[in-house]
């Protein structure tokens, strides 16, 4: 007899983050598929990251925003439909009639409608060139108007709050000159107290906007006749006046609860849908979560208690007894490149608060802690220009001191570890993760950041929490050893830099004076690497050759059977038809197996290491090289054919691709390195999954790094948009020479953009602002690989001592391996062994290694 379930129909109304968040907690937790989930989303995409609006602009590609697992693939107890509105709720009924006209019944309803954008009535907020500052369709609206009206023109920003600042944010990043008005006296009036709106002000004035505080907006006109740039008249209640090419409304946000209102659900009294603190409304089969919910008649404007609330629903339905636990209204931002965070009675509201402050104005930064009358517990700060601190006091909010206040934001003063923190302290309020929770998971085998992050989700979202996650893995006893292997103490960028400095050019000679003993199969192919990077020599040059792993001293990849694979470059996937005839020829005449991989190359496997250097000179003949197949360097640059065929294709980026290609070939590096170029936002060379992706845009380049295949897929991030070729050159060979600096033994880009101090906001002010100041020596370090690059298999062939290396025996260099063989008789061609004897575990490794000469 087959066991059924009985399942119950939950609809969900609106698919923000929130929202997402409510599927992916419900459907994780619900093991038995007891709840069908119909989501309605009014927008036509799916969940995308509406916190991080502002990185659409420069890339332009919906995508980039979109939340992890918004489509529910493959999960069969999941329908999204895109596009379709909530019209009214029958709730004897229990069914929600859609703007399609179907009618759908409920066992639950999740009202997760979130928030609009609230616009003042000033005469004229309805006329053209008005906007939002809420939806990707918004920031669509603005660009268009915006280049329109050119470069340079003025762009009125209504709010000088958090949102406010980001729309500032992006009118400059598409060439606008913006003026922010804000009716309160200073900016962020919410989250900065008046020391702190000062140096925030002075900070993004020197950015390039024009401040306007303690005024409101009277009135907007159009002016007729007038140019583009300077079509609307703005008059601020101060009597100025501003001529603008636009305005932008980001005032605040109202709670989106007219469907709760038109059906009969209890509403407070300045919006949102009243919930108890299980996130049930009036009606015991609806529930309210997000910033549309008003808990016990509060709404929070965050995500991360709209997350909380979307996990107690979650919770509900499966039976559980959740309740909203108050939330953290603690933010940490970076605004047009400034830190700005507030934690706790930022305003020292608490009867009898002290305030402690240190107003640094030559240094650009300003902290602030309120404590109580005795100055032994906190209750909230303020830092403006320098955040670092922020992750070690949040968690104390409500709790003893452990250092005098004026010490913990004084730069000579106390530093505040994770051992003063409780383990119910909360590190992540993003994700609800305590202390405690983290330290368990480091003592159940997460030993680095991004093993914390997989287990706990701590970190995951704004990514303020690393600090102190670093912090407690020190404090856990976790013991990192930045030693490359038992021979060398230093790590391996130490060894780099020190290779660099000296001009050490051998293992012996660096090993002698910053080493000891002999080395091993980690530090020589390690400081093989760093050699070929640091300089233009061959591989296989003296004592570098016996550095070399098997497929390196070779220069083909070894196969299970003992033969070679063999790799010529095809830069960008193009090939000639000449070209493609000799490695046809080739393969026929050396009894080859071909397939053409994954990176657009042609794969020529089961060559014998006497023959690999006779299939070279075939292939070097007519055009090719080698496709460093073998290394760890560069391995290809995939593209599509982009504008030259493609009816799509907005840039060259085949001819992008074989540029690249050839100027990075041969760049030895501490792991493979994968490049791809696509030629519109199609995205067919599926450039967001390699290390370095290139995707081509209507005004140029967009330019994504950190992407990496293997076990752990990880998708590129944006570093930079909309780059001209010289831009987007010269970020790529500061990014590379920088990673091959850097990064440790065998690390992918992916892991060591993760590890880095400060993440992407510290790569991009190194890589686009040089606020290292080695931008030139990078690029300067690129362009010397550049010129002294020479194919491998060629130089090879040019010397007789390199060539006497290939062969199957030393001591019998005419002898073929008699154990290699192959099967040919089915449709493919395979390996096998022949004539080895059964090897005793425990020996097979001695032995294997005694039967020939590799």
């Amino acid at each position: 007899m087959t066991n059924t379930v009985e399942r119950k129909i939950a609809v969900v109304v609106g698919h923000g983050m929130v929202g997402h968040r409510f599927v992916e907690a419900l459907r994780s937790r619900d093991e038995a598929g007891t709840w069908q989930v119909i989501v309605l989303s009014e927008e036509k995409l799916p969940a995308y990251d509406r916190v991080g609006l502002s990185s659409y602009v420069g890339i332009w590609e919906t995508s980039a925003l979109a939340l992890p697992g918004n489509e529910y693939e493959g999960d069969e107890l999941v329908e999204v439909r895109l596009g379709v509105k909530a019209d009214s709720i029958d709730k004897a009924a229990r069914k929600v009639t859609t703007s399609t006209g179907d009618v759908i019944g409920y066992d639950a309803l999740v009202l997760a409608t979130g928030s609009y954008a609230f616009v003042p009535p000033v005469p004229g907020h309805d006329l053209e060139g008005n906007f939002v500052y809420r939806t990707l369709e918004d920031l669509d609206g603005i660009r268009a108007a915006a280049e329109a009206a050119g470069p340079g023109a003025v762009g009125v920003v209504v709010g000088g709050g958090l949102l406010g600042l980001e729309a500032a944010n992006a009118l400059r990043l598409l060439g606008m000159t913006p003026h922010v008005v804000e009716f309160a006296p200073r900016l962020m009036p919410v989250q900065v107290d008046e020391g702190g709106g000062a140096i925030l002000e002075s900070l993004v004035t020197e950015l390039g906007l024009t401040v306007h505080t303690g005024v409101g907006t009277s009135a907007i006109e159009i002016v007729e006749g007038a140019d583009l740039s300077e079509r609307l008249k703005v008059t601020l209640s101060n009597e100025a006046e501003l001529r603008a090419a636009l305005v932008v409304f980001a005032a605040g946000v109202r709670p989106r609860d007219e469907i709760a209102r038109t059906s009969g659900i209890e509403v407070g009294p300045r919006g949102g849908v009243i919930t108890d603190l299980g996130m049930q409304t009036s009606d015991p089969n609806i529930y309210a979560i997000g910033e549309v919910a008003a808990v016990e008649g509060v709404c929070y404007g965050l995500v991360a208690p709209g997350y909380t609330t979307a996990e107690i629903v979650a919770d509900r339905l499966l039976g559980g007894a959740g309740e909203f636990p108050g939330a953290d209204l603690s933010t940490k931002l970076k605004l047009l490149g400034v830190d700005v965070a507030s934690f706790g009675d930022a305003h020292g509201t608490t009867e009898g608060a002290l305030s402690v402050v240190l107003h640094d104005a030559a240094k650009g930064t300003y902290a602030k802690l309120v404590v109580s009358d005795d100055a032994k517990t906190l209750l909230g700060g303020i830092l403006v220009g320098d955040a670092t601190q922020y992750s070690a006091l949040r968690p104390l909010v409500g709790r003893p001191l452990p250092a005098d206040p004026a010490a913990l934001i004084s730069p000579a003063g106390a530093e505040l570890g994770a051992d003063a923190l409780p383990d119910d302290a909360q590190i992540c309020s993003c994700n609800n993760v305590s202390k405690g929770a983290i330290c368990g998971a480091i003592a159940d085998g997460a030993c680095d950041v991004p093993a914390i992050k997989s287990c706990t989700n701590a970190g995951t979202s704004c990514g303020g929490c690393v600090p102190m996650l670093k912090k407690l893995l020190e404090q856990s006893g976790v013991e990192v050893s930045k030693s490359l292997c038992e021979h060398f103490t230093q790590s391996r960028a130490e060894l780099f830099h020190i290779v660099q400095s000296t001009g050490i050019r051998t293992f012996s000679g660096l090993i002698a004076k910053y080493g000891k003993g002999t080395g091993c199969d980690i530090c020589k192919p390690t400081v093989a690497s760093i050699l070929a990077s640091t300089s233009s020599e061959h591989i296989l040059d003296g004592e570098q050759a016996a550095l070399q792993d098997t497929n390196d001293h070779f220069l083909a990849n070894l196969q299970k059977n003992g033969t070679y694979s063999v790799v010529p470059r095809m830069p960008g996937g193009e090939v000639t038809a000449e070209q493609l005839i000799v490695i046809g020829e080739v393969a026929k005449e050396f009894g080859l197996y071909v397939k053409v991989t994954g990176g657009q190359r042609i794969d020529l496997f089961g060559a014998r290491v006497e023959q690999l250097p006779l299939i070279w000179k075939r292939l070097v003949d007519a055009g090719m090289e080698s496709g460093h197949a073998y290394g760890k360097s560069l391995r290809t640059v995939k593209s599509c054919v982009g504008s030259t065929w493609c009816r799509y294709g907005q840039q060259d980026s085949v001819g992008m691709a074989v540029l690249l290609e050839k100027r990075y070939r041969g760049l030895r590096s501490p792991h493979k390195l994968k490049l791809a170029v696509s030629g519109c936002a199609r995205e067919c060379a599926e450039a967001r999954g390699k290390d370095v992706g290139v995707i081509a845009t209507e005004h140029g380049w967009n330019l994504y790094v950190g992407g990496n295949g293997g076990l752990t897929p990880k998708h590129a991030v944006l570093l930079a948009g909309d780059l001209d070729d010289e831009t987007l050159i010269k970020y790529i060979d500061r990014y590379l020479m920088f990673y091959i600096r850097t990064a440790d033994r065998l690390q992918r880009t992916a892991p060591w953009q993760e590890a880095l101090e400060g993440g992407m906001d510290y790569l991009k002010a190194v890589v686009c602002d040089d606020s290292l100041g080695i931008a030139d020596e990078l690029e300067a370090a690129m362009a010397k690989h550049v010129d002294g690059y020479k194919d491998e298999w060629a130089a090879v062939l040019e010397d007789e001592g390199k060539l006497s290396r290939f062969v199957s025996f030393v001591n019998a260099p005419e002898e073929s391996d008699p154990t290699i063989g192959f099967d040919d008789s089915g449709e493919r061609k395979v390996p096998v062994l022949l004539g080895i004897p059964e090897i005793p575990v425990g020996v097979a490794a001695d032995t294997a290694s005694a039967t020939n000469g590799k």
